[in-house]
């Protein structure tokens, strides 16, 4: 039996997880359920789970999380605070972490996880893309097991031999990495439409069922980016090592080719539950809940590349990854707030590219060496991309 600790169990990875934990009650047990302010949904969470702890990271919600708790009679303690994200995701008890919190906010606690050696299943890629080589070197340093569980990493990670040499794609006989990406909802929109794109067409993603703040970074393809970013640190790679290609079907999640001409393809249908599941029982696999292929009624797959003028904040990113860490690290954080201001409906689709452009060009040049040298970047960037976004409204009154 393996303790398992959800960060970010309100959002869809989390929810996932759940689903695949429960179909194997033998193997695994919940020990902790995160979230930042969803009461009412970590409470239904726990009702399934009956975890030793609950936690929110929104300390001002304790009040009514405890009487939810007392209302729903359940003996499960209930801790809140930043602090206390990090202190379950350490646990002793604890074999598993999923890290699922979505944007920045999951640095922190995750990076307190592989301090403390655990087997993290890594689906917040902004730990990486604000703190890549500092992560890395925790990860080797504490003898923590990284598995990737966004589907394109997890798919090149099955695509590469149990061997591979990390930063050497060489001695595996490895050419090149093909991240493959659907290109969202706006695909084929004309580019002279992008412009009036509403926050509720941005978050009707044609594929995945994903939370708002990830739809809208797939509708710009800024998730691609930072999955870019992510590949590099995770497998050692160089921005050369790597082609996106637009794949609209979702079925092939990425490719790794090799120098004999080989393309390996990982392939299934578009359900987190598959790399969940993978990461959860790796080496070993376990039954998802997903449906195998049906290979009578799978379209024909087509692949395009990207183009520059549609999707700017994939090549922004790219850009970023070779500036460094505090290219990459700032263009995370703008485009958070760029995004958070478009659901908001205080800027427009197109300029959420726009925000985060001017915000890295402006936060040039900074030595980050420690993850508190990182907070402070981020938050310093999520103000300056902030103060763009009310010049941006100042000019539109």
């Amino acid at each position: 039996m393996q303790n398992v600790c959800i960060l970010g169990a309100t959002g869809s990875i989390g929810q996932n997880t759940i689903d695949v934990v429960l179909r194997h009650p033998e193997q695994y047990c919940v020990y902790a359920l995160t979230a930042h302010n969803s009461i009412e949904k970590l409470i239904e969470q726990a009702k399934l789970c009956q975890p030793t702890f609950i936690v929110l990271s929104d300390a001002n919600c304790f009040k009514q999380a405890k009487q939810a708790l007392v209302n729903a009679g359940l003996n499960t303690e209930l801790l809140c605070g930043a602090q206390a994200l990090a202190d379950v995701a350490s646990a002793d008890e604890v074999d598993i972490v999923m890290a699922a919190i979505v944007g920045g906010a999951g640095l922190l606690p995750t990076i307190a996880a592989v301090k403390a050696g655990k087997k993290v299943l890594l689906a917040n890629k902004e730990s990486l893309v604000m703190s890549g080589e500092l992560f890395m070197n925790a990860v080797r340093e504490h003898n923590a097991q990284l598995l990737p569980i966004d589907s394109e990493h997890n798919a090149i990670f099955q695509c590469l031999p149990h061997d591979y040499q990390y930063a050497n794609m060489a001695a595996s006989g490895i050419s090149s990495i093909l991240l493959t990406g659907s290109g969202g909802p706006f695909r084929e929109t004309p580019l002279a439409e992008l412009s009036r794109v509403t926050p509720a067409q941005a978050c009707a993603h044609p594929n995945w069922d994903m939370g708002q703040k990830i739809s809208v970074d797939s509708a710009t393809m800024m998730n691609k980016g930072l999955e870019f970013i992510e590949a590099r640190w995770l497998f050692g790679l160089q921005s050369s090592d790597i082609q996106v290609v637009l794949h609209p079907q979702s079925i092939i999640h990425s490719m790794v080719q090799y120098c004999d001409g080989s393309v390996l393809a990982q392939m299934g249908n578009p359900d987190m539950r598959t790399p969940i599941a993978h990461g959860l029982a790796f080496p070993n696999r376990i039954e998802s809940g997903v449906k195998p292929l049906d290979f009578q009624t799978v379209s024909n797959f087509t692949f395009n590349l990207p183009e520059p003028e549609r999707y700017p904040n994939l090549y922004l990113a790219i850009d970023a990854s070779n500036a460094g860490q505090y290219a990459t690290t700032a263009l995370n954080a703008a485009n958070e707030v760029a995004v958070a201001a478009f659901l908001a409906g205080q800027i427009g689709f197109t300029q959420i590219a726009q925000v985060n452009e001017q915000c890295v060009t402006q936060m040039n040049g900074c030595q980050l060496d420690d993850i508190d040298a990182i907070v402070a970047w981020d938050l310093e960037c999520r103000n300056a991309a902030q103060q763009i976004i009310s010049a941006y409204a100042r000019e539109a009154s």
